[in-house]
């Protein structure tokens, strides 16, 4: 064995060494933990509003927005009155955004792009001019997919995509500039390259971990951001237009949910802190990583693998219905008792993007033959609002939301559900970079610093300063002099790290 392998794998293990000393170090302590009060009592002050709701579950109002509006109810003397879910872009509802694009056979994402960060729908030569600069600015930096995707690739594509967002500052020379032309400018920069960046992810992921061949390819100037993704991430580069097309329609829908999602509202607290565009960007795509945000449509793929393992005639209600109720009583699927898909915070009646998406994914899955996938799909939306009721006894009313049939687009054009939430962070871009725009350049900025109440604890024995040099009991906690032994296994306070 040559020196540089010896030294190497010493050094791997003594790094193995480092990982199972610390784990060792933390094991068994949750109780102890837990016990010791380091966690506040679930039960809260009636005038703590956790999750930032009120209990009616309407939103604690934090900001004023003219970006996007989101309409599921009216609230009359505090009481929430369901209706039809409506969704406005700088006013102008999404159902006559989407009208206008099939009316017209053409794609819509970069005029949608347009019109979230600009204000106002471009002229036709505006519009022109904004997609040649959108196709342009689609390749990333010279040697970045190289540098910063191929040597270090990532299980988890939107972990990378938030790295990739952080590192291009650094290819910024005027990365800290916050003046309004810069922001628009770095904005539309970062809507046009994220999908290349998640392509290029994706490649990488599936080299070095699935064990893959290495395709990389360039986006083409000739095309819009859906079918530059389509062609970025296929082998063979090849799509037909309805593809793209349903794929640009669900870009849309994803462009923009308000201010007061999780992700946008991420991206608004860290921009009011003065901190420079990639962070306040990076910071939204973690958000919507989670798996009670963006990742809620990974669910619903999931949730609808095990229903269609379970029920035998996919058209009987009576058997659908048995599973949906197994589902709610934690008997099928991931045991959390969920019926992914289904509920809003804000749409009570219907969602609209879940009734866009149902009525032109019909088209492209009967050309891919899943249309009894998509009749499953629908029998959930049908079924699961009687499940709740005579299961969880709630007369609440309960939609079936975007990511109920989100997923099943992807699955339509092939995509793989590593690549779901990437995805949505692609289209949801313009939506973060406008609000982004919106808290650092408003007149009087300031930053968000809400209140949280203290919840005061008596301090236990055990939580009284013990000596260094003494050891602590795993279980019980109690201090052992050095050199002594306990009835259970010790855990050394001092360790010794080579």
């Amino acid at each position: 064995m040559s020196y540089k392998n010896e030294r190497d794998l010493r050094r791997m293990l003594l790094h193995q060494e480092l990982i199972e000393s610390s784990l060792s170090f933390v094991s068994g302590s949750e109780d102890f933990c837990r016990e010791n009060g380091i966690f506040p009592s679930s039960r809260t002050d009636a005038d703590v509003m956790r999750g930032l709701r009120y209990p009616n579950g309407t939103g604690v109002i934090a900001g004023v927005t003219s970006i996007g509006d989101v309409d599921g109810y009216d609230l009359v003397d505090g009481e929430k009155l369901p209706r039809e879910g409506r969704l406005f872009y700088r006013g102008i509802s999404i159902e006559d955004l989407i009208q206008s694009c099939i009316k017209e056979n053409r794609f819509g994402f970069e005029e949608t792009v347009y019109l979230l960060l600009f204000g106002q729908l471009p002229t036709a030569s505006q519009l022109k001019d904004f997609q040649y600069l959108m196709a342009r600015w689609s390749q990333l930096p010279s040697y970045f997919s190289e540098d910063m995707i191929l040597r270090s690739p990532n299980k988890n594509i939107m972990n990378k995509l938030a790295s990739c967002i952080l590192a291009l500052h650094s290819h910024d020379g005027e990365a800290e500039n916050r003046e309004l032309a810069n922001e628009l400018f770095k904005s539309f920069r970062m809507v046009a390259r994220t999908p290349t960046i998640v392509a290029h992810s994706y490649a990488a992921k599936c080299h070095y971990f699935d064990k893959d061949s290495l395709y990389l390819h360039r986006p083409r100037t000739d095309m819009s951001v859906a079918q530059n993704f389509l062609y970025s991430l296929r082998k063979d580069t090849q799509f037909d237009d309805d593809e793209a097309k349903l794929l640009d329609l669900c870009m849309i829908l994803h462009a923009e949910h308000g201010g007061g999602n999780n992700s946008t509202f991420a991206c608004r607290v860290l921009t009011s802190s003065g901190t420079d565009f990639y962070s306040s960007i990076a910071a939204a795509v973690g958000a919507l990583k989670g798996f009670r945000h963006g990742g809620a449509n990974v669910k619903v793929v999931e949730m609808m693998k095990y229903l269609k393992r379970a029920v035998r005639d996919w058209k009987d209600d009576g058997q659908v219905k048995d599973q949906l109720v197994r589902i709610l009583r934690r008997d099928l699927g991931d045991g959390t008792g969920l019926i992914y898909g289904m509920g809003h915070a804000v749409y009570t009646l219907s969602d609209p993007r879940a009734k866009i998406l149902k009525q032109f994914s019909r088209h492209l899955a009967e050309k891919k033959g899943m249309v009894e996938e998509l009749d499953l799909i629908e029998s959930v939306e049908r079924l699961a609002p009687q499940v709740f009721q005579e299961v969880r006894h709630s007369d609440k009313p309960i939609c079936a939301n975007v990511d109920l049939y989100s997923g099943f687009v992807y699955t339509l054009l092939g995509i793989p559900a590593d690549l779901y939430t990437a995805i949505f962070a692609s289209a949801r871009m313009p939506g973060w970079c406008a609000h982004r725009i919106e808290e650092c350049c408003a007149e009087d900025p300031r930053i968000i610093r809400p209140a949280c109440s203290r919840q005061r604890l008596m301090a236990s024995k055990n939580s009284l300063p013990m000596p260094f040099s003494s050891n602590r009991c795993r279980k019980c906690s109690s201090v052992v002099a050095s050199g002594t032994s306990c009835s259970k296994k010790l855990i050394p306070m001092n360790l010794r790290i080579a």
